[in-house]
């Protein structure tokens, strides 16, 4: 008989597939439903003082992981539809093809890009999808690294940390943390608007990464070889550069990814009027436009096998569940 812990499995393998084939849905996406929901809410308690922050973050937060505890729980008795459910909000919150989609797109519009001027104004355009960089003067080899970067980070907020909550706490996992997740990106910026109402937000998403983001690279030092990299390279860039990051979470997945591509990632980005100084990340060559294409390869591989432990730790965790209940039983008796 499949447990609920079976079926959580099953879903998230066969949600991934789906990503795998569909990318995101097309037309009423739930993560666009909920930020209409976030804009109203954002008009209504907005002041920049923190405690509405805290109040507008859990009103949306909790509301969403409510609604998943529900689905989680009439579909608990019922394997079939349980695994129907976490597949489905499984495909709802990853993005994993639409991230190697994008950098596919960012390499296209980089190489093809005459040498004019402009000519790389379609591609500058193109990389609002992936970051909020300034990218009014960078060139190709500064494009081909924001996008690097965007990809390395994605991957794990995109791909890791949701099949990480679902397999730890199932449906409310899953939809809990892409509102988290997405909060952070409406709110969390160290704006004038939203220096304080943000903070809460961004707060959350520091502490629901914490663990994914170095699950994500550990994958990407396991994958460094798929891509012609060093995993040791990949390690040694984790250990000696991550802590130059300004993110106590994008360190460690960016360093990784230098790692495993031999290049050098970090410096100084522009953001929103303010410079700020990402550290070096990588010991090797600059990034040219061809590693966009081994970025997006990396992003893929570390996904799939992140899908298969996931849905390995839920199964192992309920093997280890039911040899407790066991050996209670046995003591007991």
């Amino acid at each position: 008989m499949i447990t609920s812990f079976g079926s959580r499995a099953v879903g998230l393998l066969l949600g991934q597939l789906l990503d795998l084939l569909l990318g995101d849905p097309r037309r009423h996406h739930p993560v666009a439903w909920l930020g209409r929901l976030a804009l109203g809410l954002e008009r209504v308690v907005y002041r920049p003082q923190r405690w509405r922050g805290v109040v507008y973050t859990g009103v949306l937060v909790g509301g969403v992981v409510g609604v998943g505890g529900v689905v989680e729980w009439l579909t608990r008795r019922h394997p079939a539809a349980h695994a129907l459910a976490t597949a489905l909000a499984t495909w709802t919150v990853l993005g994993g093809t639409s991230l190697v989609r994008e950098g596919r797109a960012m390499s296209a519009l980089i190489e093809r890009a005459p040498e004019t001027a402009d000519g790389l104004g379609p591609a500058r355009a193109r990389l609002g999808h992936l970051c909020s960089r300034d990218a009014t003067h960078l060139g190709r080899d500064e494009l081909a690294r924001a996008t690097v970067e965007s990809v390395a980070e994605n991957t794990s907020d995109a791909v890791v940390a949701p099949l990480w909550w679902g397999a730890v706490a199932g449906v409310p996992g899953l939809l809990g943390y892409r509102a988290v997740n997405t909060l952070d990106a409406m709110v969390g910026y160290r704006s004038e608007r939203y220096r304080e109402f943000g903070w809460a937000s961004a707060r959350l998403d520091d502490l629901a990464n914490l663990v994914p983001a170095r699950v994500c690279a550990l994958v990407t030092v396991l994958c460094a070889p798929l891509v012609g990299g060093s995993a040791r390279a990949a390690v040694d860039a984790w250990d000696r550069d991550a802590p130059h990051h300004p993110s106590p979470n994008a360190g460690p997945v960016e360093a990784t990814f230098a790692g495993a591509l031999g290049v050098r990632l970090g410096g100084t980005n522009h953001y929103d009027g303010v410079d700020e100084d990402r550290g070096t990340l990588g010991s090797g060559r600059p990034v040219e436009v061809a590693d966009v294409a081994r970025a997006t390869r990396l992003s893929r591989a570390v996904g799939i096998v992140s899908g298969l432990a996931a849905a390995g730790a839920v199964v192992l965790g309920a093997g280890a569940e039911r040899g407790g209940v066991v050996r209670i039983g046995a003591v007991a008796s």
